[in-house]
């Protein structure tokens, strides 16, 4: 070995063990801070969790949901992976003149291969930067250091193609179809001499070896740290979407001084959760999709993730004395570095008087959202931001005693009255009284007759004291009896599903009501409940059973698709109307419910039904989710409103939805657009009663 190479290998071991020493200190970094967090109960469901792993990591069925992008990054995906070789080889060539990967005689196929797949990544590279600074997508930031992945990743393409062509030169190989590019490059530069291809050929080695060198210690301490996050982050994922987790009130007696409920301080949020801020992409998509954002709300699901993981490094430098940015010495200007140089109660000091909810995220945002999951659903790391959300709500209502007015209202009605009305108990069976023609018996009258019920009918505070919802009740009702099927509600002894106090943060009272509830459930033997209310759907199905809850689950959609797929209720009259349906949040998204009600509506003879731009998975939320139905929006625009339009764009004669909720809002919506005369807004059971009970429907129309 002559000494250049020598000092080539040297220089190169040196570095290269320099750069992999700062990668792995960084990634013990960011380790050190997560752990600070509480430790995560896991279930261990390999088999569903390697799912996840094959079909969003590796399967990219997240990220293709925006076309254009998606396919960006599934070229620089797999892409990257495989020009890894590629790097390899090249390394090879540079520390050993003239060998290469051992391929033998697949090693032509495999440098014609990788020349394409170079070319691929190139392409992608363009895309990208076209997209982010030419075509400029809002939700994409433009800063220095959101282009310098680009400039990574361009560069080391282009010095892998500039080494291999002046390696044909240096070593005074001919042109070959294997290695079109390179050869193209050779033939360009064929008058420059063996020795000066040599050097440039190391000059395009060093350059490519620097390069990705650098990129190792700067993915794990920037955004580009989901590369490692995000796998883990998927794997470590909910298996119920949007179930949130049970708080312990059993406090021994020696802790109540120092008890708080909710997250009031970043280590109060959990390791898997944590996981999140450094898989955060910075994409933009939750944000771009969030109903709160895109009608002027000071909420931002990718800002909230953004400065919750700031937040955590500066503290995590804090407490742990690890620096967050290296190399050390040419970051010594950072808060995070720091904070880890001085002593440690100093530092301690100097975080502690931040307030996560006031400094780093607002109140203002905390109540902005809506809990619709849109944000969970479009980003491609599988991200939860609602249960954060939930979380610091739960400190500020139980812990501070904070709460928006009118939601405080709501909340209290509904602990006094179990309706956020605040409406008497007593009444909450009156409207039955609408319609006495429908059977309609409670459990308790079904008993004095020695009658059984396979199903209870969850008619939920909407459905029993909400003059619109009510009309929902007595079709769905109406359409049970005309079915044959057994049902009973619990009358006046039926109270709040608990789901409006949960979601705003009051786990107490939610416990206190889900408690009471499955006594109910219990006295009564119920084995299946079957409800209009999506919001009772869900919290009854994924989140009660951490409470002894074991009765099945069916949202009334879902009871009248069976019926009407066997024959027990046949659609008969013609609706000739234009419809589009809206997704219910917590009937899609929450449950994956969106077949059964749009194959009601198009068994329906007449009925045309056309989809928005956004439905779906991807549908907007109507606003009342979270706790807001009871809440006035004072800033931007109405989100009710917003989704309104886009249903008005599809020109529909008839808005339909499968939840009360939903259905006020859109109600209110066509209203302030001023087309409620024109444009009718109806629950599926009430238009598919229309189309299967003629006779009611002639006395109606």
């Amino acid at each position: 070995m002559n000494l250049f190479l020598l000092v080539n290998l040297l220089a190169f071991i040196g570095i290269t063990g320099y750069a992999v020493f700062l990668f792995a200190k960084v990634i013990a970094t960011r380790v050190a801070y997560i752990k600070l967090g509480r430790k995560s109960d896991f279930d261990k469901d390999l088999k569903t969790r390697l799912k996840k792993i094959l079909t969003i990591v590796f399967g990219q069925t997240k990220l293709l949901k925006d076309k254009k992008s998606g396919a960006i990054h599934v070229m620089m995906f797999y892409g990257f992976i495989l020009v890894q070789f590629g790097a390899i080889d090249m390394f090879i060539k540079g520390l050993v003149p003239e060998k290469h990967l051992p391929f033998g005689p697949l090693y032509p196929g495999f440098t014609f291969f990788q020349e394409l797949v170079t070319l691929m990544i190139l392409t992608a590279v363009v895309w990208a930067f076209y997209r982010r600074y030419i075509e400029k997508l809002v939700r994409l930031k433009r800063g220095f250091k959101a282009g310098l992945v680009l400039i990574f990743i361009g560069t080391l393409m282009l010095s892998v193609l500039l080494g291999n062509g002046m390696a044909q030169i240096w070593h005074g190989h001919d042109p070959t179809w294997t290695e079109p590019i390179a050869s193209l490059i050779a033939g360009v530069f064929g008058w420059l001499s063996p020795t000066v291809a040599m050097v440039v050929f190391y000059i395009a080695w060093w350059i490519h070896t620097i390069t990705l060198l650098s990129f190792l210690v700067y993915v794990p301490q920037s955004k580009h740290a989901h590369l490692i996050a995000a796998p883990i982050n998927v794997f470590f994922s909910k298996r119920v979407p949007g179930k949130l987790k049970k708080l312990d009130f059993d406090i021994e007696d020696e802790e109540e001084e120092e008890v708080s409920f909710g997250v009031g301080k970043v280590e109060d949020f959990e390791q898997a959760q944590m996981i999140d801020f450094y898989a955060c992409v910075e994409c933009g998509r939750c944000t771009d999709v969030c109903p709160a954002s895109t009608t002027g709300k000071m909420l931002s699901p990718m800002d909230l993730m953004i400065k919750l993981r700031d937040h955590l490094t500066e503290k995590g430098a804090a407490v742990t004395g690890k620096t967050p940015w290296v190399p050390t010495f040419a970051f010594a200007g950072t808060t995070g570095n720091q904070l880890a140089t001085k002593a440690r109660n100093e530092a301690a000091a100097s975080v502690e008087g931040i307030q996560l909810i006031g400094d780093v995220i607002t109140e203002e945002e905390l109540g902005a959202c809506t809990t619709c999951r849109n944000c969970e659903d479009a980003c491609p790391v599988m991200n939860e931001h609602v249960d954060k959300i939930i979380d610091l709500r739960r400190y500020l209502v139980m812990t501070e005693g904070k709460m928006d007015s009118d939601i405080q209202r709501a909340v209290m009605n509904i602990e006094r009255q179990g309706n956020p009305w605040g409406l008497s108990k007593k009444d909450r069976i009156k409207w039955r009284e609408l319609d006495e023609s429908v059977y309609i018996p409670t459990v308790k009258e079904l008993k004095k007759e020695e009658k059984e019920f396979d199903y209870l009918f969850w008619v939920s505070s909407m459905g029993a004291y909400d003059s619109r919802s009510q009309k929902i009740a007595i079709a769905f009702a109406k359409l049970m009896n005309q079915a044959g099927i057994r049902f009973a509600i619990l009358g006046n002894k039926e109270a709040n599903s608990g789901d409006t106090a949960r979601r705003i943060g009051n786990e107490f009272l939610f416990q206190e009501i889900a408690e009471k509830n499955i006594k109910e459930f219990q006295k009564h033997d119920v084995k299946k409940i079957v409800t209009i209310d999506p919001h009772a759907y869900n919290i009854f199905k994924n989140e009660y059973p951490d409470f002894g809850f074991t009765a099945e689950v069916y949202h009334h959609t879902q009871l009248l698709y069976d019926l009407v797929m066997n024959g027990k209720l046949k659609p008969e009259r013609s609706i000739n109307e234009r419809l589009t349906y809206h997704d219910s949040c917590y009937l899609g998204r929450y449950n994956g419910v969106y077949d059964p009600p749009r194959e009601i509506l198009r068994a329906i003879p007449g009925l045309e039904l056309v989809e928005m731009d956004r439905s779906r998975e991807n549908g907007m939320c109507c606003g009342a989710g979270g706790g807001l139905m009871w809440a006035e929006e004072t800033t931007g625009n109405r989100i009710n409103v917003a989704r309104t339009e886009q249903a008005l764009a599809v020109q529909p004669s008839m808005i339909s939805s499968a939840c009360p909720f939903c259905l006020t809002m859109l109600s209110d919506g066509t209203k302030a657009k001023e087309v409620e005369e024109d444009i009718q807004t109806m629950d599926v059971a009430e238009i598919l009663a229309l189309s299967v009970l003629i006779e009611e429907a002639s006395k109606t129309a």
